[in-house]
């Protein structure tokens, strides 16, 4: 026989030796792979468990966890889904970091067999919530962060066991509210740390929300108010997705085998969209309201002003600037809104300041919106005087103390006045 041929011949029959898992009959790139095998020890039969190859992450749109974790382990074919790429690469990243080390991997799970020595019945509710809140805070906006805090600080003190010398609901809620769930300002002292302290060690374990009865006891929590009152429906589904979204967490995490409020029967809570007449403005009233405001405090006119003949929003004449306005002397003008700067407190901004600078509400970031805007007409001296006011400071801004417009009264026609700092920065 040629050597060539005897060449391929070995070639062919040693390769039709390698388990099928090894020859790349899987889709996807492995990562890493080792060739060792272990026998198993009840059966006698070959079980590859330092065999291990980690593919790509695949994306699926259509499913609500569209980031998919694949990878092959102990001769079968895993998978792990998740709402979020971030989430799916530090699963990945895991997986990787155990194959490199050399740790068995799973028949059962599939998974490091060291995992499985987790002990998950030490993980409490709270301590997962206040993972959940640190893992949200460095996106979100600062309302989100307080929105995060204000609902899982409800919640928690519904998840504990009976005890004695249990805080005052007020006391338990606001500590839980300022320090547990805002990584900005952890308590440091004895009083900011007590009631958290006593949370903690009271709180349920994670794994009991599996329970219907405990998911509904909070469920319960998030639809009272401190006084006993009935919250208002849209803060109860504000806090409900809130909940949701933290089980959510848990199971992607492993924590939880699937998310509880799935089994759990819920009617969302219906809020009237329609507005009370007699607690709207009218146009005589808003001239009597800007009148006074240009007497007492001129510099608040353009602000006011906005929000009635503009629409705006609070944050969006806050964050307008001179750029922004166009006003003919006659026909209509126009304001170009591209930023919002809403106020919040000074812990949830993250920046120092109680304003944030962000995109316009509820629209993808760097879009704009164009307002149209009407210069004047007989009898409306509160508009003409709010569009002079908007002429010559050229839009509102953020002053140290709230939300008002830079002040006019002191500029002459045609020289606005020098720009606040935070317009300078």
């Amino acid at each position: 026989m040629p050597p060539a041929i005897a060449l391929l011949f070995m070639t062919a029959m040693s390769w039709s030796c390698v388990p099928a898992e090894c020859q790349g009959a899987s889709s996807g790139l492995p990562a890493i792979w080792t060739a060792r095998t272990r026998v198993s020890a009840s059966k006698g039969a070959a079980v590859n468990i330092f065999d291990v190859r980690i593919y790509t992450i695949r994306r699926r749109r259509d499913r609500r966890r569209p980031f998919e974790v694949r990878w092959r382990a102990a001769g079968r074919t895993r998978s792990r889904s998740f709402t979020t790429r971030g989430l799916a690469d530090s699963y990945r990243a895991e997986l990787i970091r155990a194959a490199r080390h050399g740790l068995e991997f799973s028949p059962g799970t599939g998974e490091p067999a060291r995992w499985a020595g987790r002990n998950l019945a030490a993980v409490s509710w709270q301590e997962h919530a206040a993972a959940y809140a640190a893992m949200k805070w460095p996106h979100a906006a600062a309302h989100t962060r307080a929105g995060i805090a204000d609902a899982l600080a409800t919640i928690t003190p519904a998840l504990t066991k009976p005890a004695t010398r249990k805080p005052a609901p007020a006391v338990l809620r606001t500590a839980l509210y300022q320090h547990a769930f805002s990584p900005a300002q952890p308590g440091t002292g004895p009083a900011a740390a007590a009631a958290p302290d006593w949370a903690q060690r009271h709180s349920l374990p994670l794994q009991e929300l599996d329970d219907p009865k405990v998911i509904r006891l909070a469920l319960e929590a998030l639809t009272l108010r401190l006084d006993g009152a009935r919250a208002a429906a849209t803060t109860i589904t504000r806090k409900r997705a809130v909940f949701y979204n933290a089980l959510g967490y848990a199971a992607e995490l492993g924590l939880l085998a699937s998310n509880p409020l799935d089994r759990i029967p819920w009617k969302r809570p219906r809020a009237s969209g329609a507005v009370d007449p007699r607690l709207a403005a009218s146009p005589a009233q808003v001239l009597a309201i800007l009148t006074e405001v240009t007497r007492i405090r001129p510099e608040l006119t353009a602000f006011f002003g906005c929000l009635y003949y503009a629409a705006l929003r609070p944050a969006e004449a806050v964050a307008l600037r001179r750029d922004d306005c166009e006003l003919p002397e006659r026909g209509w003008g126009r304001l170009t809104l591209s930023a919002s700067s809403p106020r919040s407190a000074h812990a949830w901004t993250g920046n120092g300041t109680p304003h944030e600078q962000r995109g316009l509400k509820l629209r993808p970031e760097g879009t704009i919106r164009a307002v149209p805007i009407p210069r004047s007409s007989p009898g409306s001296s509160a508009r003409t005087s709010t569009l002079t006011a908007l002429a010559r400071t050229g839009g509102c801004s953020a002053p140290p103390a709230a939300g008002s417009c830079t002040k006019a009264a002191t500029a002459a026609p045609g020289t606005p006045p020098a720009p606040p700092s935070s317009a300078r920065n």
